[in-house]
């Protein structure tokens, strides 16, 4: 498995992926639709934020998006493996790419805004849900919030 940055020609692809991914959870077509708008990536975001690809000789089987809030706290925007590949592994290396890209930036904390049934996964990779949530796509719903303290660099 290699990491590497995508291109604007696979944004598509990706935000694709994305939503395949999210459906593997059970959601029905409407609410996939509510969610369309939030996990289409954008050309701008190749500039402003972190984006890795996991890929192997099978293709592409996941992708992070990670975004700096602050000069201390990174997000986790994004970070979905394809249906067919889940258990892998592929979902915690891009986690650990993430956290450790953020410590480079001098990030402190990574914040995660998860779906309710990722949440298990973060907290398995070492997150702590925090007393607050954000909202969603879909009205009337809340998503956990997460947070990994990352070590200091020595």
């Amino acid at each position: 498995m290699i990491l590497r940055a995508p291109t604007p020609e696979e944004l598509p692809g990706l935000s694709d992926l994305c939503l395949r991914s999210q459906a593997s959870w059970g959601y029905d077509g409407k609410m996939l639709q509510a969610f369309r708008k939030s996990l289409t990536l954008k050309p701008e975001e190749l500039e402003t934020d972190a984006l890795m690809v996991a890929e192997d000789k099978r293709g592409v089987a996941g992708m992070v998006q990670l975004s700096m809030n602050t000069e201390t706290l990174a997000q986790v925007k994004k970070l979905y493996v394809a249906p067919d590949r889940l258990g892998e592994g592929t979902g915690k290396l891009l986690y650990v790419w993430a956290c450790r890209t953020a410590q480079g930036t001098g990030a402190e904390d990574l914040l995660i805004v998860s779906d309710p049934q990722a949440a298990g996964f973060y907290e398995h990779m070492g997150a702590v849900r925090i007393d607050k949530t954000e909202p969603s796509p879909i009205p009337g719903r809340a998503l956990p919030c997460l947070i990994h303290k990352l070590q200091t660099p020595t």
